[in-house]
Order: structure tokens, then sequence, then C-alpha cells
């Protein structure tokens, strides 16, 4: 049985690891699979057909303990425990809930202190007492009438959540904490720079954890601004990012077979490689002979694709001028995000000439993939790789490379 301490509005865990709200998904996953042998028969709760709407759901039922995370950036909001009688649970040190004592209103008032009464929810016959971020929900099926502010005594806690602020139905994730970064950079935002003919490179907003000079205390979350283009070397691309967290050099062209050129059949001497930046959420693949920037992958990590959980989300803004039906002069400007679904990219750049390319990824271990194929279909430079549910998995950016002696863009030129 867990034995986990309880911070308010912070946390739950013990000496070896930590749920903290705002964690990332990925970093929840990762204490998991470490520590499998006691933390076992852990279920993945999602909507199959619109993950974006609803909260995204660690269970551990052998614990009692539900981990939920916001559909859109994919941190941590609530830590809820359900079952109390399969978990030990202890503030300050101090144990309010084991085989030993049981969470009753007495244990939890000696425990916590003083707070606002409760409240009364009759749908579910649940009295709520609140603190700071951290309630308790006490089971009162033994009353036929529940008193106005009191819980009676010997009420028994069914539920206990720990989130951010005064009200858990108006909780968010917080902001990512400083003992979360790891030594890794994140994306708040990635802007895809484009002109008229298509799409340039990437503008990122990144946040990183400074430290001062050997103090810890002084360490403080900063905010960076970098660009990288097509035609970028991998020394602009080092410099702006560091180092990628892998390499993966190219075995083979999978997709070659799609081109019209007479040579696609010739074997290369050598493989382009992408740099992965899996906490950005991003690929970038460089040119195996001029190691120069060639295509750029944006990641959108949803639940039910093969790759869920490899990548960070890349929440991503893609620029677009359309022009107005029936004018030839009038145009709008237009976003394309990581949450549009399919039809609305093809609302607005039409519908693809071509049949799409199905991708259809599994391991070579088994052979087997639950979550189905995939398709992709190109649009103005830009590859969209479409899940079953009209949700996009990922886009890939190509660009025209520049020739040498081009000029690199400046970002802020370059912004549709």
């Amino acid at each position: 049985m867990l034995d986990l301490e309880v911070v308010p509005e912070r946390s739950l865990g013990n000496e070896q690891w930590e749920f903290a709200l705002g964690m990332p998904l990925a970093q929840a996953i990762s204490i998991l699979q470490k520590h499998c042998r006691i933390i076992k028969n852990v279920q993945v709760l999602y909507s199959e057909q619109t993950p974006p709407s609803h909260d995204l759901i660690l269970n551990l039922t052998q614990d009692g303990i539900k981990l939920l995370f916001d559909a859109t950036n994919q941190r941590l909001k609530v830590i809820e425990v359900y079952d109390l009688s399969k978990v030990k649970l202890k503030y300050c040190g101090v144990h309010f809930n084991s085989q030993a004592i049981a969470p009753t209103i007495e244990q939890i008032d000696q425990s916590f202190g003083a707070t606002h009464p409760g409240v009364y929810n009759a749908a579910e016959q649940l009295f709520h007492l609140n603190f700071r971020g951290l309630s308790f929900s006490f089971q009162l099926d033994s009353w036929n009438e529940a008193p106005k502010y009191e819980i009676p005594h010997g009420a028994m806690v069914k539920r206990m959540h720990i989130y951010t602020g005064n009200n858990l139905q108006e909780t968010r994730a917080p902001v990512m904490p400083l003992a979360c970064f790891l030594g890794n950079i994140y994306a708040e935002c990635v802007d895809v720079l484009r002109d008229q003919a298509g799409p340039l490179g990437l503008r990122l907003r990144l946040l990183t954890a400074a430290c001062g000079p050997g103090v810890m205390a002084d360490s403080k979350v900063r905010p960076i601004e970098k660009s990288i283009f097509f035609g970028d070397s991998c020394q602009d691309v080092l410099g702006a990012l560091g180092s990628p967290h892998k390499v993966f050099y190219k075995s083979e062209d999978k997709m070659k077979i799609h081109s019209p050129s007479p040579h696609k059949q010739v074997p290369s001497k050598c493989n382009d490689y992408y740099f992965n930046y899996f906490t950005l959420g991003v690929d970038i693949l460089f040119d195996s002979t001029t190691h120069l920037v060639k295509k750029f992958v944006l990641h959108t990590n949803y639940p039910g694709h093969y790759n869920f959980n490899i990548y960070h989300r890349c929440d991503f803004q893609i620029p677009l001028v359309i022009r107005k039906e029936g004018s030839d002069s009038q145009t709008e400007d237009c976003v394309l995000t990581t949450y549009s679904k399919w039809d609305q990219v093809q609302e607005l750049l039409g519908h693809p000439m071509e049949k799409p390319v199905v991708l259809h990824r599994s391991s070579s271990a088994n052979n087997t993939n639950p979550f189905g194929s995939t398709f992709c279909f190109g649009l103005r430079r830009m590859i969209f790789e479409v899940m079953q549910n009209n949700h996009i998995a990922s886009v890939t950016l190509y660009g025209a490379p520049r020739t040498t002696g081009q000029p690199r863009p400046e970002s802020s030129s370059s912004s549709h």
C-alpha cells in the first residue's frame, strides 16, 4: 500500500517520487513506468472522438488515485483520491488516513484545522469541506436530512482532491513547476513563419529554468524567443535550440515511391537525419549532403495516435491569407492551430487533388497497431497527417532551401 504525503495546492508523493500540479503528462507516465512493480494496473482514459474537450486521466486502479490532465496543455490539473481504503495519507508527516486511522470529520479537523463551513451537494449526497487547494467529500448516506453547515460526527471521507486555487470546478493546470524542467527547454508556443509561397521557418517561444550564480533559490522560469529557417545549418539550430534529445538517421525513405522522379529507386550514398526535440514536439530534418534544414515536423500528441507520449504537444499556429470568394483583391487572415480539425483545414486551403497516402505504423516486435492507420494529405508545401477522428496528428512543413549567398530571412518580417 502506498504511503503518500499530501501538500495542498501542490502535490501528492513520497521521498522517491511526486505527482506535482503542473507536471507534464510525459513525466507522470515516466514515474509510473519507473515504479511499475509498485504502481500497477494503470488505465489511460480519454475521449476517442473529441480529445480536446475532455481531460485526459491516468487512473491508478490499484491505489484509488486519478490524475487529471488538462486536455489542452496536457499538464496535471487535479489529483483525486477516490478510494481512501487503498492508500495511506499524511499531512506534515502525520497520518490522517491509514489502516489504523479512519478519515473521519474529527480526524480531518484535527489534522488540517478550521476552515469555512462545508457545502452540501444534494445530487451527489456529498458534503464538501474546502481548504485552499484541497477539498474533502464526505458521504452522508445514513442521514435523512443534511445539516446546513456542520458535517455530522463520524462522517467518513469518500474522496479527496488536490488542485490550484479555491474552487475545484474552476481550477486550471498551473504553470510547470521549476522541479519539472530537469534541464530541458519547453515550447510555450510555435509560430510558423510564411510568405505568399509557403512556409519559411519557425519562431519558438521557449521556456527554460534559469538559475542564479550557484543559488537554487534564485531559480526562475525564463522565456526566450528563437527562430529557425529552411536552409539553416546544424550549427544554426544547435545554437538556437541546444542539443537534440536524439539524432535519428533515416534508413529508408518509404515515401520515395510516390515521387515522380525517374531516379527515385537509386539508393543514396548517405542518409538524411532528424534532430528530435521531444519536449518541443518538433523534429527537424537535415539534408545528408548539405547539412541544411529541409523539413520541420510538428507533433500534436493526441491520445489514440501511435506516437502518443513520445513527444510533448507542439502548440503551433500557422497563419494563412485566404482570398475571399468572388474577389481577387480582398483577403482575410486565418490561423490553423494544433486543435484545428481536418474539415477546417480543407475549408481554408481547399480539397487535395490527390488521394491520401495511408500511413500504417507498427512495432517491429509484434507488427500490430491498435489505433489504426492515419492519412497524409499534401497542401501548400505542408503535409497533414490526419487521424481517424478527423484531428491532426502532425504537420510536416517543406520549404524551398536557400541558395548559396541568399540572405537568411528575418522572423519579424515574415509573419504571413
